[in-house]
């Protein structure tokens, strides 16, 4: 595990996507976290978080994905993820997340009908 993680953030068709490299901890998270608010303050209501393949997500980093799902509730924002590998999708069932985010197999499928 690394304290190394690259967020970015591009729009494509009025959807905020936010691309994420690296390994998702608490530490790490804050950069997510710091990436939802800027496309929250620049008036986006949808959102698509593009997780990298090799991503590792900690539980200290499915505490801030949780928070900004909530979050993203509160602001009547849609948040769909994709790139997630099997496991993390298990994980993502297992704690909740996909009741409030739809999970899609590729970036091309969740921009579909966003």
């Amino acid at each position: 595990m690394s304290n190394d993680i690259e967020v970015t953030i591009r729009d494509k068709d009025d959807v905020a996507i936010i691309d994420i490299k690296g390994d998702v901890t608490a530490v790490t998270g804050e950069a997510i976290e710091g990436a939802y608010q800027e496309v929250s303050l620049a008036g986006s209501t949808r959102i698509l978080l593009v997780f990298d393949k090799e991503c590792y997500i900690n539980s200290g980093g499915i505490a801030i994905l949780i928070g900004i799902v909530s979050e993203s509730q509160e602001n009547k924002q849609v948040i769909r993820i994709t790139g997630l590998s099997e496991h993390f999708q298990k994980i993502f069932d297992m704690v909740g997340l996909s009741r409030y985010a739809d999970i899609f197999p590729s970036e091309a499928v969740a921009l579909e009908g966003f």
